[in-house]
């Protein structure tokens, strides 16, 4: 059996801990405390360290699915996780234009780091303040890249809807 680790990361919001709940054959382990009071408004709990899945996809593979913490002063976790990556997913919350420069930033640090296949995943897409695919690919530099990677809209919360997304994922490398 092929196993292969897939990292979810992205902004405080963007849905990562239920995406690897949604995702996962498993009860998934979660190392979340309460949020700061700066964002108290957005949850009540973060992840400080990682949240852990695994999903069997056919009787061949296994993902091992890592869920970042999207705070910056947790950063130190986003090298541990990426190292050993074959593929991540960098969410982003479309309602959330404010958080656009530091989704960039954990995409630069993430290809920074390692050389493997990704895609955005959008997230947020139904909401009423919700930009366009396009905006948010501006917005995160890679609208007119060479190697545009897949950009999927994803609901964190649909199982199907995350299915498709490491569907669309894996299918770059395998």
């Amino acid at each position: 059996m092929k196993k292969f680790r897939v990292v979810i990361t992205g902004t405080v919001g963007a849905g990562k801990t239920t995406f690897v709940k949604t995702a996962s054959d498993i009860d998934v382990v979660e190392i979340e405390r309460n949020i700061t009071e700066e964002m108290i408004s957005v949850k009540e709990k973060t992840t400080v360290a990682f949240d852990f899945g695994k999903l069997v996809l056919g009787d061949n593979m296994d993902l091992h699915i890592y869920g970042t913490p999207g705070q910056s002063r947790f950063d130190f976790m986003w090298d541990i996780l990426i190292k050993g990556a074959d593929y991540y997913i960098l969410l982003v919350a479309a309602n959330q234009p404010n958080g656009f420069p530091y989704a960039r930033e954990i995409l630069n640090f993430m290809n920074e780091r390692v050389q493997v296949p990704f895609m955005i995943g959008m997230t947020h897409l139904d909401c009423s303040n919700a930009l366009s695919p396009e905006e948010i690919t501006e917005s995160l530099g890679i609208a007119n890249a060479k190697n545009l990677p897949p950009i999927v809209a994803v609901n964190p919360h649909v199982k199907n809807s995350v299915i498709e997304a490491l569907s669309v994922l894996i299918d770059r490398k395998v």
